[in-house]
């Protein structure tokens, strides 16, 4: 049995070119957020899977990075991270290649050596990292502000 579970629904109408769709969590953080073929492929407004991904991997790495920088003594004021998923053409669909994470931080008692450390560990170390290793390619900048 899991330790925790977190659960999300999406529910679609249509084609792929022409559908559309929403997804929800069960925290109602998502509530029928939209998306189609237009917010996946060409820019159009609402959601996709590769922004939620990316989003879940900002946030669970900036966590994951929060916990080893507290656990080494340093204090820190701010984290942010930018994460990018990039997909490629892959036969007749496509596939996520690569996740670039860009991290800013404000940290009292680290130098950029150390904060580079923690950030690749932080970035191997995640549990969202952990469900892309041998996937995706996983890259990450560091900057100690």
């Amino acid at each position: 049995m899991a330790d925790i579970a977190r659960k999300a629904t999406a529910h679609w109408e249509g084609d792929l070119k022409h559908g559309k769709g929403t997804v929800s969590t069960e925290s109602g953080v998502l509530d029928g957020a939209q998306y189609s073929f237009g917010t996946r492929f060409e820019n159009g407004k609402g959601t996709n899977p590769e922004e939620l991904l990316a989003s879940a991997h900002a946030g669970c790495f900036t966590m994951q990075l929060s916990a080893l920088l507290a656990n080494h003594g340093h204090t820190i004021e701010s984290l942010d991270t930018q994460a990018t998923c990039e997909m490629v053409k892959d036969g007749a669909g496509f596939k996520v290649s690569a996740m670039k994470l860009v991290v800013r931080g404000k940290v009292t008692g680290s130098d950029q050596a150390d904060f580079e450390e923690h950030v690749r560990q932080a970035a191997d170390m995640c549990p969202m990292s952990q469900v892309m290793k041998g996937n995706v390619e996983i890259t990450h900048e560091a900057i100690l502000e």
